[in-house]
């Protein structure tokens, strides 16, 4: 979980793929971005209730990718057999 400043910023970006573990959530979030990403993400979008509102697969880098009423974000390694809870 991201709890700095800086780790929220930063998210995985400029890590290696074997550095990124198992993904990354982001509280109090509605919007990322890849820049500096050196894999895709999976990016899950969550609202209050930590249900999930969208999902974009495979994002590269360079990107800015928001979802309005989102009040997370969990970024994970693209390419996972599946996503949290089967998604």
């Amino acid at each position: 979980m991201a709890g700095s400043g800086r780790s929220r910023l930063l998210g995985l970006a400029w890590l290696d793929l074997d550095q990124a573990g198992h993904g990354l959530l982001l509280p109090r979030c509605r919007s990322v971005h890849t820049f500096g990403m050196r894999f895709r993400l999976d990016l899950f979008f969550l609202d209050g209730d930590g249900r999930f509102l969208e999902v974009h697969r495979s994002v590269g880098p360079r990107r800015v990718v928001s979802r309005r009423g989102a009040r997370a974000v969990l970024e994970l390694p693209a390419g996972g057999e599946t996503g949290p809870a089967g998604t």
